[in-house]
């Protein structure tokens, strides 16, 4: 089995495109983010965030098996934790947030955070540089340290925090410390690629080397709707830098679907509400 962990909608695709476009790049299961960066939704509009999950919710009705659907919220919005039980009432099962304007330290984020929590979503977060050129100053790997005050959450940090992966990376490591099972950590990290060309084998390499393909899964960032070519590409990038580096069967198991299928399942394989 194939999951891409991170996938964007726009608002314009319907769910027969998505389905053919993962039947074409040979993905099983794709977690798809509601739209927010598309022309009508802003992060900074709760009510086109709304919209934008109730899109999402109709679009993966029917098709829970194939189609994981993710709420976007601002949590610094005071609404947003009643926004977070509506989306999930409504057929989503995790929540994408993105720091523009918030710390996840910050006091505004945490009631949402804790409802996250208490219907033990999986949490998908932005972290690092933006290409947009976007302040990323709120977005360092070290600031969502405060998402361990949430017993239960699973975090995954996208892009493994690019430039900061050394970062990233520690923050993972403290669970590997502990010896805390990957099912059960805090934080993982998906490969969707912050580093440019030159980076992105070390970076892997580091990664693999320090918290193993338990805590990494594959994500191909791309913008729905679009060719299934395009996401194919991107797993190649990710399959061509295995090649290089040599990985086995079972480390490429984890990080195409394991890593994910637990960080979606929650611990013990326990079924997500929805």
């Amino acid at each position: 089995m194939i999951v891409d962990a991170h996938l964007h909608c726009t608002g314009r695709e319907d769910a027969t495109q998505v389905l053919h476009s993962l039947d074409e790049a040979g993905i099983d299961v794709g977690v798809l983010l509601a739209p927010f960066l598309s022309e009508g939704y802003s992060l900074a509009d709760p009510e086109s965030l709304r919209r934008a999950n109730d899109h999402l919710a109709r679009l993966v009705r029917g098709h829970e098996d194939r189609l994981v659907g993710f709420a976007v919220l601002d949590p610094s919005h005071p609404g947003a934790p009643d926004d977070l039980r509506r989306a999930v009432d409504a057929g989503l099962r995790g929540l994408k947030m993105v720091p523009s304007g918030w710390h996840p330290f910050d006091a505004a984020a945490q009631p949402t955070f804790a409802v996250a929590a208490e219907l033990r979503l999986p949490l998908l977060f932005h972290s690092g540089i933006f290409i947009d050129g976007r302040s990323s100053r709120f977005c360092r790997p070290a600031f969502y340290e405060a998402l361990r005050d949430h017993a239960g959450a699973r975090v995954t940090l996208a892009h493994l925090g690019w430039p900061w992966t050394d970062e990233a990376i520690a923050l993972g490591l403290i669970d590997r410390i502990h010896g805390v099972p990957d099912a059960q950590a805090a934080f993982r990290f998906d490969l969707s690629f912050g580093p440019p060309p030159p980076y992105r084998l070390e970076v892997l390499r580091r990664a693999l080397e320090v918290l193993g393909p338990g805590l990494l899964q594959f994500g191909s960032d791309c913008f729905l709707p679009c060719p299934g070519a395009e996401i194919a590409e991107r797993r190649g990038w990710l399959v061509a830098l295995l090649d290089e580096l040599q990985a086995d069967a079972a480390v490429r198991e984890a990080i195409f679907s394991g890593t994910a299928t637990a960080w979606l399942q929650g611990p013990g394989g326990a079924p997500l509400r929805g």
